[in-house]
């Protein structure tokens, strides 16, 4: 996988990540929630969605709410996953909680699942 295709999974990732928690925390989502949550341009956003849907990872109905597909909510809870455990797990050993999150975002995109896996057994 090339740098500008792997950039562009990792953007997808935390896009699809970011619908889950505002769902979990709004129950409804729309792309202007999205703009503040993340701090980015509206046409961005917009653009993130065509991509998703296009994916089929999201589908947005006539008022503008976004839900995750089926696909689109198990790649949002495996990220949220990982990203969870890893920045627990650097808090844990003395990380700063801003650090961890911030490290745990860019980890989650690379670590391989073998890897990922084996903390999750030595957290246990």
């Amino acid at each position: 996988m090339g740098y500008s295709q792997h950039r562009s999974e990792e953007s997808m990732e935390d896009y699809l990540e970011t619908i889950l928690m505002l769902q979990n925390r709004l129950g409804q989502v729309r792309s202007i929630d999205i703009v503040h949550e993340l701090d980015y341009s509206k046409p961005s956003v917009s653009v993130a969605m065509k991509n998703l849907r296009e994916k089929s990872y999201v589908t947005v109905d006539e008022d503008g709410f976004i839900s995750l597909t089926e696909k689109g909510k198990q790649r949002a809870e495996s990220v949220l996953e990982r990203h969870t455990i890893l920045s627990d797990w650097l808090i844990g050993i003395g990380v700063s909680k801003e650090t961890a999150q911030a490290d745990a975002c860019r980890i989650e995109h690379d670590l391989s699942e073998e890897s990922f896996a084996a903390i999750k057994r030595a957290l246990r």
